[in-house]
């Protein structure tokens, strides 16, 4: 029992030693005052316990609290160093008036010693039971020494005895409660799943539909996605990540015809039969895996400290990562990592540089702590990331980490004078040819025009061109009509935020040049800007506008390719209001509106309607 006392001294306010000897009366606990502990990658909070009749969760928490000692303050093996002089107290100076009192029972008595980081905190207030706890703690050191055959003082001992009166039904019942706590602790102990590992978990459900010149009568649908999150930390700083997935989403596909124009200058039909538009994909359609529960995230983050220099950040992916996972994507509340909270569509959630590339890899984050006396805080992103039509876990020839599709970044991002925040990115793209380029690594877009995407299976599979010659042609027959070994890709990109006090205002933009070995080269543009309204009529609330051009082919020049591609602009339109229902569930509904999808002529304008719940837990 001693034992659970001395750890109700470290995980409660230091008990006012002076107390004891000039007063039997304790302040009340003011809940405002209480403080947490958090670590920073996981933000799991442990919240300090109020033990006001013990309801199962302060007793997790109070649980937590043992768990964490040792990781919060200065330790040697798994107990404190010991304080014996009153003066190893930092916030103790020898003017206070409970300075001698404090002496008599730490030099003398070693009862109240404060807190682990020696500090005792005597202007906090406490409870009755946590005053007990402390008067208990003296009550047994002064038995030992009595046993011992150590003399106490007389006045020290008619001091405790005028307490132990005032306190002795607190005292009777404390030694109950402790008496239970522990059992309840032992029976959790031996029952936890994990004592380094806290899950998380979100849920998404979306009603959608569209309406435009290619879409059915109705394409309604439910659809939803969900992922379990467990976030395993080592060393309280580090934090390993292992994330499950299923979902039901299926992307809007479309049913129509559009004309275009073959270099010769005759006309041509081009037909799209059900195309999966990446230009209409939203946030939780961009990872479907029709319901089966899979690994879709496997990473690591640990931090390293240089000093005067800054600090490292370090990620590494075994699977699934994607660049927003380290790298500052700069857009405020449409981007809110998860596809559950912020923008409806994967165009308006990031500037699309980020979607280039995805996989296994590993990158940095460098806070530059010499520059930000010059011009604010700045950080320096870093990264490599394999993974696309070549699979990095393959180790014959083509595949591979560094011998297959491959996508590295470099990001400077700065806070100019605590006002604008910017980024300049740059990738550089190695991609097989079925590989898209905005598709997170993977063989589908996420976001932008199936030509600006150049996946050659997707485009071979999906157009069907009839010109003059009385002969049908088809891209997937007629292979040289759209053939290439691969694609390498330079992108160049820029970010932007401001906070204005009510509102915050993001812009994006990105150019990106491709040359399509054995067939050509191509130019894809980008860019976009958004206002959103942070807590609008109740706080977590968010109402975003956004509007932009997604991704699409700028300039094409095929050699001896026959269909030319128009550079129609695909612009994009979004509205949406999260309304934060509590602090766990959310609904979205939203509105987007996007003209000529696939950037041919002929194609109409398309409508989605959306109203997406978010659960998270």
């Amino acid at each position: 029992m001693l034992r659970m006392f001395w750890k109700s001294l470290l995980v409660s306010p230091a008990i006012l030693g002076a107390t004891l000897v000039a007063s039997a009366n304790a302040s009340s606990f003011d809940p405002a005052k209480s403080t947490s502990v958090s670590t920073e990658f996981n933000s799991l909070e442990i919240a300090q316990v109020q033990d006001n009749g013990a309801g199962t969760g302060e007793l997790l928490n109070q649980i937590e609290q043992y768990g964490n000692e040792g990781q919060v303050a200065p330790v040697q093996g798994n107990s404190i160093d010991q304080v014996t002089s009153v003066n190893q107290l930092r916030d103790v100076s020898p003017t206070a008036w409970a300075y001698e009192a404090l002496r008599s029972l730490v030099e003398r008595y070693g009862c109240i010693v404060g807190y682990p980081d020696r500090t005792f905190r005597g202007d906090r207030a406490l409870t009755r039971w946590e005053f007990a706890a402390g008067l208990n703690a003296c009550l047994n050191v002064m038995e030992r020494l009595i046993q011992d055959g150590v003399n106490v003082l007389k006045e020290d001992l008619d001091a405790l005895k005028r307490l132990m009166d005032e306190f002795q039904a607190e005292l009777a019942a404390l030694g109950a409660r402790v008496d239970n706590l522990e059992g309840r602790v032992s029976f959790l102990e031996n029952n936890q799943f994990s004592t380094t590992t806290k899950l998380a978990g979100e849920v998404i459900f979306a009603v959608t539909d569209t309406v435009g010149a290619g879409s059915p009568a109705s394409q309604a649908a439910m659809q939803y996605r969900a992922r379990l999150l467990l976030n395993t930390s080592f060393t309280g700083q580090d934090v390993l990540k292992t994330r499950l997935a299923a979902g039901s989403a299926t992307p809007f596909g479309f049913d129509y015809k559009s004309t275009t124009t073959l270099q010769n200058g005759d006309p041509a039909s081009v037909r799209f039969d059900n195309l999966q538009s990446p230009s209409l994909f939203q946030t939780w359609t961009a990872a479907g895996n029709g319901s089966d529960v899979v690994l879709d995230w496997l990473a690591y983050y640990t931090p390293i400290d240089l000093g005067y220099f800054g600090r490292f950040n370090t990620y590494v992916a075994a699977w699934g990562g994607i660049w927003n996972d380290f790298v500052p994507t700069t857009n405020p509340f449409f981007e809110d990592f998860d596809g559950g909270n912020g923008a409806l569509s994967t165009f308006a959630s990031e500037n699309p540089i980020y979607r280039i590339g995805g996989g296994s890899g590993a990158g940095v984050s460098l806070q530059l702590g010499f520059l930000q006396s010059i011009v604010g805080p700045t950080s320096l992103s870093l990264g490599y990331l394999a993974g696309g039509a070549t699979s990095p876990a393959d180790p014959n020839p083509g595949n591979g980490l560094f011998n297959g599709d491959y996508a590295a970044l470099a990001q400077i991002n700065a806070n100019l004078f605590n006002f604008l925040n910017v980024g300049f990115t740059y990738v550089n793209a190695y991609q097989s040819a079925d590989t898209a380029i905005f598709g997170n690594g993977g063989t589908r877009g996420v976001t932008g025009t199936s030509a600006a995407n150049l996946s050659q299976t997707q485009l071979n599979t999906l157009l069907n061109v009839n010109g003059r010659n009385p002969n049908r042609v088809t891209l997937q027959d007629k292979v040289g009509f759209f053939n290439f070994d691969a694609k390498v890709s330079n992108s160049y990109g820029l970010t932007g935020a401001v906070d204005i006090g009510f509102a915050s205002l993001s812009a994006f933009g990105s150019y990106s040049t491709v040359r399509l070995l054995g067939l050509g080269d191509a130019e894809v543009w980008t860019y976009g800007a958004g206002i959103a309204f942070p807590d609008l009529g109740k706080e977590g609330n968010i109402l975003g506008l956004f509007a932009g051009a997604q991704p699409y082919i700028g300039n094409l020049s095929f050699r001896e390719m026959g269909l030319k591609v128009s550079n129609i602009v695909p612009y994009h339109v979004e509205l949406f209001y999260k309304y934060q229902v509590t602090d766990n569930i959310s609904i979205t509904p939203g509105v987007i509106w996007i003209s000529a999808p696939e950037q041919f002529k002929g194609t109409g304008n398309e409508w989605i309607g959306t109203l997406r719940g978010t659960f998270t837990f």
